[in-house]
C-alpha cells in the first residue's frame, strides 16, 4: 500500500460538540479513556499498512497538532510520516471554503507523491477498519471512487450522503443529507449511507478538484460537489464498499460494523458508554488491532479505602479507568475517568464521562454527566438528579446529559 497517500480531513469546527470543542478542533476531542477522536482512524490506518498520512487540519488546531507531534512519529527514515497540514491559503487569501477546497489547496501534495490511488477520510468517527480490503475491493472494479457505506436508520438518514446501488454494487444515485432519503431495497427501514470515507484514483481526483474549484457557485463540498456529479457522469465507475464486510484480526464476535459518528455530545455520550459493558459493543481490548495514542508518564491508577463499616470503599464497576487515577473511598459505576482524575470518599460518578485532572469532593453524587478538564467539583456537589437546577448551572443536552465545561467554578 505504498503508493496510496492518505489524506485526514480534521479541519472542521465541531459546532455541534460544543462545548466540548470550544477549545479545541472536533477531532482532537478526547475519547475513550486515553484517547483523542483522530486516533481512531490514524489506527486504523497504520494498523493497515499506510503510513503515508497528511493531516489537514484548520480550527483551533494547537490541541490537535500537539497530540500529533508527540504521539504519532512515524519512521522517517523509511519515509513514513504523520505530517499536520494547516491552512496555508495557498490558493488566494482565503481560508479552506469546504471539505474539497481543503485538498484543491493541498493539490502540491499530491503532486509532489504522485500516487496510484488517494484515500480521503474523515477525522471523527469511532470505529475499526482494514482500509486495505476496501483499497482492493477499489482496485479490483478498477473503480475511479469507492465509497464506504453502512446502512444507518431512516430516520437519521437526513444526517448522511445517501446512496443507491445496483446489484454489482455500483453507485447509481447520491443524495446530499436528503429530507426524505431513500430506503434500501431489501430494508425499507434503513437508508445506505456514507461513511465519509473514499479512496479514488489519483487522477480522477485532481481533475474534479480543478473542475469544482472553477465552479463559483459551488460550495466546494465532497458530497454535493464531487461525489454527486460524479455518479451522474456516466463515465465515471463508482463503487460502494460495504462495511460490514470488513474484517478485522482478533475479533471473533461477529460484530464487525460498529461505525459511530460522534456529532453531537448526546452522540459523544452513548458513544462512550458503549465501552464500559462487561461485553462492550466496541471493544478497545483486541491486541491485534491497538488504537494507539500519545501516552503520558502517568502512574498506574489505584483504588484505596475498604471500610465496610462507613460504606468508605474505593470501587469501580462496569467502568474504565485510565492511569493516574485515585479513586479515594468513592464508587464508579458505569463510567470512563480520563488520566489523573481523583475521586474522593463517599462520592458516587454513575454513568459518566470524567475528562483529565477531574478532581471530586467527599460526597458528591454525579449521574449522566461530562466533566471538563481540570474541573474541581466541591464536596457534597449534586449533578444529574435534579433537571431543573442542573439547566440553571450547566449546558444540558436533548437526552438529559449535563455537560460541566472547562474552567466552571462552582459557588
Amino acid at each position: 500500500m505504498n503508493d496510496v497517500l492518505v489524506m485526514i480531513l480534521a479541519g472542521g469546527k465541531g459546532t455541534r460538540l460544543r462545548p466540548l470543542t470550544l477549545d479545541r478542533a472536533k477531532p482532537a476531542v478526547p475519547f475513550g479513556g486515553r484517547y483523542r477522536i483522530i486516533d481512531f482512524v490514524l489506527s486504523n490506518f497504520v494498523n493497515s499498512g499506510f503510513y503515508k498520512i497528511k493531516v489537514l487540519t484548520q480550527y483551533k488546531s494547537d490541541s490537535l497538532n500537539n497530540h500529533l507531534s508527540r504521539g504519532w512519529q512515524l519512521a522517517q527514515f523509511l519515509g513514513h510520516y504523520v505530517d499536520p497540514v494547516p491552512a496555508q491559503q495557498r490558493r488566494g487569501p482565503h481560508w479552506f471554503a469546504g471539505s474539497a477546497d481543503a485538498i484543491y489547496q493541498n493539490l502540491n501534495l499530491i503532486y509532489d507523491e504522485d500516487p496510484s490511488d488517494i484515500a480521503v477520510f474523515g477525522a471523527d468517527h469511532i470505529y475499526m477498519m482494514d482500509v486495505r480490503q476496501m483499497v482492493r475491493f477499489h482496485r479490483d472494479n478498477q473503480a475511479d471512487l469507492t465509497i464506504a457505506t453502512i446502512p444507518v436508520p431512516l430516520e437519521q438518514g437526513f444526517q448522511f450522503g445517501i446512496i443507491e446501488v445496483d446489484d454489482s454494487g455500483q453507485i447509481v444515485g447520491f443524495e446530499e443529507k436528503p429530507e426524505n432519503p431513500r430506503p434500501m431495497p431489501n430494508n425499507p427501514d434503513y437508508c445506505l449511507a456514507s461513511m465519509g470515507n473514499y479512496i479514488f484514483d489519483t487522477g480522477v481526483l485532481v481533475d474534479e478538484l480543478l473542475r469544482d474549484a472553477e465552479e463559483i457557485e459551488s460550495d466546494h463540498d465532497f458530497g454535493k460537489n464531487i461525489i454527486s456529479p460524479m455518479v451522474l457522469d456516466t463515465s465515471q465507475v463508482c463503487y460502494a464498499y460495504d462495511f460490514s464486510d470488513n474484517q478485522i484480526p482478533g475479533r471473533d464476535d461477529g460484530n464487525f460494523n460498529y461505525w459511530r459518528d460522534v456529532g453531537t455530545v448526546d452522540a459523544y455520550w452513548e458513544a462512550s458508554m458503549d465501552l464500559v459493558s462487561v461485553n462492550p459493543e466496541f471493544d478497545l481490548y483486541n491486541h491485534r488491532w491497538p488504537i494507539r495514542s500519545h501516552y503520558q508518564h502517568f502512574p498506574p491508577a489505584k483504588f484505596v479505602h475498604d471500610d465496610p463499616t462507613t460504606n468508605r470503599i474505593g470501587t469501580a464497576i462496569n467502568s474504565i479507568v485510565a492511569e493516574g487515577c485515585i479513586v479515594s473511598g468513592g464508587t464508579i459505576r458505569n463510567s470512563i475517568l480520563f488520566p489523573a482524575v481523583r475521586v474522593n470518599s463517599f462520592s458516587s460518578i454513575e454513568d459518566s464521562v470524567l475528562f483529565e485532572g477531574v478532581e471530586v469532593g467527599r460526597r458528591a453524587l454525579i449521574r449522566r454527566a461530562i466533566v471538563e478538564k481540570d474541573v474541581e467539583i466541591p464536596p457534597d456537589t449534586v449533578i444529574g438528579f435534579d433537571p431543573d437546577e442542573d439547566a440553571e448551572r450547566f449546558p444540558i443536552t436533548d437526552n438529559g446529559v449535563a455537560i460541566i465545561p472547562k474552567r466552571f467554578h462552582f459557588e
